[in-house]
């Protein structure tokens, strides 16, 4: 009899406990399956373009002054015309407090035609929308290393006129990056006195910063001509005029990484060749470069 007391007390707290774990793990399982992420913002276009037309109403209801072609109206303009997914970038915050600015670029031009410059990013289709602070800032341009994640966003520069105080989109040309945006600026090519929009891009792997440069070439409506620069610690390319054309050229400046330093004694120029669409280097014709 005392036996018999003894398995019965060892046995039904065992069998108690293994229901308990079984009943736990089933609670746990139903929870899981409650969270669905494709019905997120983030996976579901619909939602994240209600959530963009209601951000933009708020701006709107916010605005004491509006002009023509203002940022809300180009806000407006890609929530209308682009697919769900693609946002303004704004500028990466030079403060930690400050109020970040949007990437636009206002020019009146010579012809006494007003023009806009639009930084934009844009989701892959099918995967999931992008963030666009997951793109901005110093940080973000390891995102080039792995951005499937996160999705993976498409950059374009995009040239819009304001006639009769409405937008229209002139041309749009793609920025070769996918993270670490930093600003736009209009600059002029002194040699030439052109303008030019340099897309500058933080590059944390290589410690430095790379810009994509966009030379307006005869009229600012052509499509513009795309040219590549950079500094880091160990790379540098340095605009420049070599053949004396209306393209611009440039420098590929020669490191030497040595036990104790790292130093730039050289550099080959790269010339455009209308006939190739390519960059040519000046010593060795069969290097090229696309920009």
């Amino acid at each position: 009899m005392l036996k018999h007391i003894k398995l019965s007390s060892l046995i039904y707290p065992l069998i108690l406990l293994i229901l308990l774990l079984l009943l736990s793990c089933e609670h746990k399982q139903a929870k899981q399956e409650e969270v669905n992420y494709k019905e997120q913002a983030a996976y579901d276009l619909s939602k994240d373009a209600d959530i963009q037309r209601y951000n933009l109403d708020v701006m709107k209801q916010k605005a004491t002054e509006r002009s023509p072609c203002d940022t809300i109206a180009v806000v407006e303009f890609i929530l209308n015309n682009y697919p769900a997914g693609t946002y303004l970038l704004n500028f990466d915050r030079t403060l930690t407090y400050n109020i970040p600015k949007p990437a636009l670029i206002y020019l009146t031009n010579t012809d006494g035609n007003k023009y806009i410059f639009a930084a934009v990013a844009s989701s892959r289709p099918g995967e999931r929308l992008i963030e666009p602070s997951n793109i901005i800032g110093y940080e973000q341009s390891f995102i080039d290393l792995d951005s499937t994640d996160l999705g993976t966003p498409f950059l374009y520069l995009i040239l819009f006129e304001c006639s009769n105080q409405n937008l229209i989109k002139i041309w749009e040309a793609p920025i070769p990056s996918h993270g670490g945006f930093n600003d736009i600026k209009l600059k002029t090519w002194k040699e030439k006195n052109i303008y030019y929009i340099e897309t500058n891009f933080h590059y944390a792997q290589g410690i430095g910063h790379i810009n994509y440069n966009y030379f307006l070439i005869d009229n600012i409506k052509n499509f513009p001509h795309l040219l590549m620069t950079y500094s880091g610690t160990s790379f540098k390319r340095t605009l420049a005029n070599i053949n004396n054309d209306k393209y611009p050229d440039y420098y590929e400046h020669i490191f030497y990484n040595l036990a104790d330093k790292v130093y730039s004694k050289d550099s080959v120029g790269f010339v455009w060749s209308v006939k190739d669409t390519v960059y040519i280097n000046t010593r060795n014709k069969k290097q090229t470069r696309r920009y």
